[in-house]
């Protein structure tokens, strides 16, 4: 395989890395199922290594750092592997794995006019946004980043410290309010996360996890209407500091809590990257309460296929959102006041093997 470009491969990744330059306007996520120009990947873990071809045994040519972006030129599937994640990335002067690159886009959008008390759940739609906190003695102070997929309770708008409108988000878990540019944020509209296959009977719907081929399925009766790969969490790692195991817990359960978006980890806002807080995790859905095992989505990793988690079912952002609307208990809409953000019930069965 070839380390060095041609003229007219250099051309053509050349126009695609200006492309990405001219942001574009917003579009649904599904315009990305093709692998369009101009997808960003955002290197999601402390570093990463370039590589002159696509194999970990090839020579080591550079490095990325997290919150990286990189134009993605094209994606291979070389048959060095690995085999639960063969997919790599060609970007400027080498190949990296995809296993923990994000792929995103910026797309930038209009603030809403006003925004209800009741909140009005959003979507980050850049690599990645950051926090700013209003303290009336210290004026506005840089917390940690908000990334490219995640969701969030937006409760009010404001004037931001650039003179825009900026989107005021609530934190559930932390019960403070903190603030990142509207632009950076989609309004979520309610159609777009109602209820899937709505009229089917409950005792028709399950979910299966197979743990040993780390993959979901999602029945209605006995026909398959979903089926992915997903992470569950690492075996034989004991516990976390709070106690709680790493493994995923199998046996039979029900889904029990549905939350479209949800502050997990430490529950800290301190701008380090090493702390694990992961605000606004999107399509919660937990099915062991306590202590809080949920399939949702992942967007710190691509590594779909081997266990990754501390526990839970992590899964493609918008795989956990199929999900979050296919099982029951439905998500209620219209939201009609804060406590319509998490939905309790006795929901569909989870088979975990």
């Amino acid at each position: 395989m070839r380390s060095k470009l041609s003229r007219r491969e250099f051309l053509k990744i050349s126009a695609v890395a200006m492309g990405c330059l001219a942001f574009t306007p917003f579009t649904s996520p599904e315009d990305d199922n093709d692998y369009p120009s101009g997808v960003i990947g955002r290197i999601a873990r402390d570093s990463i290594s370039v590589y002159r071809e696509p194999s970990w045994d090839s020579e080591t040519v550079g490095y990325r750092f997290r919150d990286d972006l990189v134009n993605i030129y094209y994606e291979l599937t070389p048959p060095s592997g690995p085999v639960y994640n063969p997919l790599w990335y060609r970007i400027w002067g080498g190949y990296i794995h995809s296993g923990y690159v994000q792929r995103t886009r910026f797309r930038f959008n209009i603030p809403l006019h006003n925004v209800s008390k009741n909140g009005q759940l959003c979507e980050v739609t850049v690599p990645f946004t950051d926090i700013y906190y209003l303290n009336i003695g210290d004026g506005w102070q840089r917390k940690n980043r908000l990334y490219y997929q995640t969701t969030h309770w937006a409760v009010g708008i404001d004037e931001g410290p650039d003179k825009k409108s900026w989107y005021r988000l609530y934190d559930e878990l932390l019960e403070i309010e903190y603030h990142v540019p509207a632009s950076h944020l989609r309004p979520i509209p309610d159609e777009e996360i109602s209820p899937l296959s709505p009229n089917t009977p409950w005792e028709n719907k399950r979910i299966e996890v197979i743990l040993q081929d780390q993959v979901i399925r999602a029945f209605e009766k006995d026909k398959v209407v979903f089926e992915t790969q997903i992470s569950s969490g690492i075996p034989n790692q004991g516990p976390t500091p709070n106690g709680i195991p790493t493994s995923t817990p199998q046996g039979n359960f029900n889904i029990e809590s549905k939350m479209p978006s949800k502050h997990m980890g430490n529950g800290r806002l301190t701008g380090d990257n090493e702390v694990y807080t992961l605000p606004g995790v999107p399509w919660t859905s937990f099915f062991v309460t306590p202590p809080g095992v949920a399939f949702h989505g992942a967007y710190w990793h691509n590594n779909f296929g081997i266990p990754m988690s501390h526990g839970c079912v992590n899964m493609r952002p918008e795989e956990a959102k199929w999900l979050f609307r296919w099982s029951d208990p439905k998500f209620q809409l219209p939201i009609k006041d804060r406590s319509h953000w998490e939905q309790r019930g006795y929901g569909t069965q989870v088979h975990v093997i």
